[in-house]
């Protein structure tokens, strides 16, 4: 029977990789899963009055439908810390959505059509090159300084075509911890100007941050044609419960998107009741627990990045957000990325993923790992990992 040759063309190598770790499973050694940004898996639980809250909103028999765009209340609350970020919403410019991943595939459907590019910073998180593709889209990776955490705004010009429809931003970056400072942002929002571009800006890592503060691209859109992507899997420690937002610019040029987009929320039906209500009240609840989750990540990012510059033939930069490390793969006596990764796996029992899964041109010769695990665990597998590479 015929598959389209669209989604024979989607990736997504971060959980691809699992099937060759229940493999090693099953052969009776242990493994080390260092490859899933998730939180919740490593004992980072939401607060007890978010638990709570979604407890509540099912016992009071909120268990229906909501409406499609979202709860209002909830679509208020994240339009202040929008605006808290530099930009000026109402609820009226915020979307609700199944995670973020749902925003990203309504976004990409609303605005790429055949044979259209899309920029995306090079190395970048698989689902935005796949529903490129997807809807009939190129992806096309422009060049990032991992050290400096800043675009190669030379490189992206260069690769702005009639076809390119939109410059994509992930910022602090997943696979990377690159987090674009206040210049960056200004600088490619002018380039998205003054070529008519869209700017979609994925900010779903944007309170963990470790060394400078946050700059959101609102402080610097102005009325450009910004769309932001968000939500609550990251920070607010809800990644099993999926739910996200679109959030749009007040740009005349965002008037027919806005008109549009919102069709397929309709056509998707709604976000779970109850737990948009839990979203509220990780927004209006205490805050604490999120320095101490920036914190704790802190003294893990230290650690593993440390480690890994001290083994010979990788190299790694120092992450400034997220909970990401990309080291550099220097020695070729390990084959690709790919071999490295299935050759450390199958030998140690330590799983992460190959950079060449974040874009070829600029994640191939790395790998990717989260450092959620508690700081004995990584201790653990930054031993096997040097132990790999000494061999």
């Amino acid at each position: 029977m015929k598959v389209s040759k669209k989604v024979m063309g989607v990736e997504y190598a971060i959980r691809d990789i699992v099937l060759a770790a229940r493999k090693v499973e099953q052969s009776g050694m242990d493994v080390d899963y260092l490859n899933i940004g998730d939180p919740v898996q490593f004992g980072f639980q939401p607060p007890d009055n978010v638990k709570q809250a979604l407890i509540n909103s099912i016992n009071n028999g909120e268990n229906y439908y909501s409406t499609s765009e979202g709860l209002l209340e909830l679509r208020k609350e994240i339009a202040k810390k929008e605006n808290l970020k530099g930009l000026s919403i109402t609820a009226d410019d915020v979307l609700i959505t199944n995670g973020v991943s749902e925003g990203l595939d309504m976004v990409i459907s609303s605005i790429v059509e055949e044979g259209d590019e899309v920029l995306l910073p090079g190395p970048y998180y698989p689902p935005y090159a796949s529903y490129v593709r997807l809807h009939g889209g190129i992806p096309v990776e422009f060049s990032v300084d991992l050290n400096n955490s800043t675009p190669d705004i030379d490189d992206i010009k260069s690769k702005i075509t009639s076809k390119t429809v939109a410059i994509c931003l992930i910022s602090p970056n997943n696979p990377t911890g690159v987090v674009f400072n206040e210049n960056a942002l200004k600088e490619l929002v002018d380039i998205a100007n003054e070529h008519n571009l869209y700017i979609i800006c994925d900010e779903i890592y944007d309170q963990i941050i470790f060394d400078d503060k946050f700059v959101g691209i609102g402080k610097v859109a102005g009325d450009s044609p910004v769309i932001i992507l968000n939500g609550f899997s990251k920070v607010h420690l809800m990644s099993g419960w999926r739910i996200g937002y679109i959030a749009f610019n007040q740009s005349p040029q965002l008037e027919s998107l806005r008109e549009h987009l919102p069709k397929l929320a309709r056509v998707r039906i709604a976000t779970s009741l109850p737990v948009q209500h839990a979203a509220l009240e990780s927004l209006r609840g205490p805050q604490n627990y999120i320095n101490d989750f920036v914190s704790e990540m802190k003294k893990h990012r230290d650690l593993v990045v440390k480690r890994l510059n001290e083994m010979p033939g990788l190299s790694c930069p120092n992450p400034k957000g997220a909970f990401y490390a990309f080291p550099k793969i220097e020695d070729n006596r390990f084959g690709n990325d790919k071999e490295f990764v299935t050759k450390l796996l199958e030998s140690k029992g330590v799983l992460t993923v190959h950079g060449s899964g974040f874009g070829e041109q600029y994640g191939t010769g790395h790998f990717r790992l989260v450092y959620l695990p508690s700081l004995e665990i990584l201790d653990s597998a930054m031993n096997k990992i040097e132990e790999f590479v000494s061999q």
